[in-house]
């Protein structure tokens, strides 16, 4: 996964006097799965609507299957599929007829329908009105439509919104046969941390039209706090673990119900157990918690 597809390059854009998008930069690979996470109205769907075209970019530029969006337009939307908010289909036609349809327009062939129908799962429901499709339905037979005509890069805008964890679920696991069967560049813009984390390969956060950090999943998740971690453990005298903790190891010790949450150096991880047990406190279970994209989420942008 080495050749971008998409490149964002010191990109600005105003509302006005109002700087929504404020010198932005980002490129997605052929092949990767690539969030874009951030809070609502942090400048996600603008910067998607500028790489689809429907916004002008007032400042940088936006480079697709190497054509430069300002100087090679249709090349570059002909590399392009997204889908920014619901998929638009003609509810009173079945899926494949909508298909079809699209499919004259942009010259593609009968082998292609079948093959993005059997992508998105909707081989059995293919044949059903569009009006007749649940949410989960429209938004998989949305992604034929913009996988008709071969796209090298995918964009997503909140795909996942109003969808239950049955869809939200499927609709990751397209995803994620798109990018390796079709070699196909998604970029797909959240803000459910969990989702992101469950499907992307790397990620860019922003917040106030600034992009923050762009790392690796799973880098992020291995190296963070490298040498600090969470621990849960649980005792019957909670009250006086607490107290023992805090006067002997660390302040950083908490009650939450039934158990204590103590952030502590690795090295100290087995002072927690000495401590406890030297001083008849049976210790029932300590577990180190997982980093989560959430936490470095929140410790990247703030709690707010």
């Amino acid at each position: 996964m080495s050749n971008p597809v998409l490149e964002i390059k010191n990109v600005t854009k105003y509302f006005g006097k109002t700087k929504v998008i404020d010198n932005i930069s980002l490129s997605v690979n052929e092949g990767e799965i690539f969030g874009f996470l951030g809070p609502n109205g942090a400048g996600k769907t603008t910067t998607i609507k500028m790489a689809l075209g429907l916004l002008s970019i007032d400042e940088g530029n936006i480079i697709i299957n190497g054509n430069d969006i300002k100087k090679s337009f249709e090349k570059a939307m002909d590399n392009i599929g997204g889908i920014v908010e619901n998929p638009d289909m003609y509810g009173y036609m079945t899926g494949r007829e909508n298909l079809k349809l699209y499919a004259r327009i942009r010259n593609v062939s009968q082998d292609r329908i079948d093959k993005v129908i059997k992508l998105v799962n909707m081989e059995k429901s293919a044949d059903q009105k569009v009006s007749k499709y649940s949410l989960g339905m429209k938004q998989r037979m949305g992604l034929a439509l913009t996988l008709l005509h071969s796209p090298k890069i995918l964009i997503l805008d909140e795909p996942t919104n109003g969808l239950d964890p049955a869809g939200i679920k499927s609709l990751r696991d397209i995803l994620k046969t798109i990018a390796k069967e079709e070699k196909t560049a998604i970029l797909v813009s959240s803000h459910i941390i969990a989702e992101m984390q469950a499907m992307c390969d790397k990620i860019a956060m922003i917040k106030n039209g600034k992009i923050i950090k762009i790392s690796d999943i799973d880098a992020l998740l291995k190296h963070k706090d490298n040498d600090n971690v969470e621990c849960i453990v649980k005792v019957k005298q909670i009250e006086k673990a607490v107290k023992l903790l805090q006067e002997n190891l660390t302040k950083d010790v908490k009650q939450e119900q039934d158990t204590i949450i103590i952030n502590i150096n690795k090295k100290d991880l087995s002072k927690v157990t000495k401590i406890l047990v030297s001083n008849d406190i049976d210790v029932e279970e300590i577990t180190q918690k997982e980093t989560t994209l959430e936490d470095i989420f929140f410790d990247t942008t703030g709690k707010e």
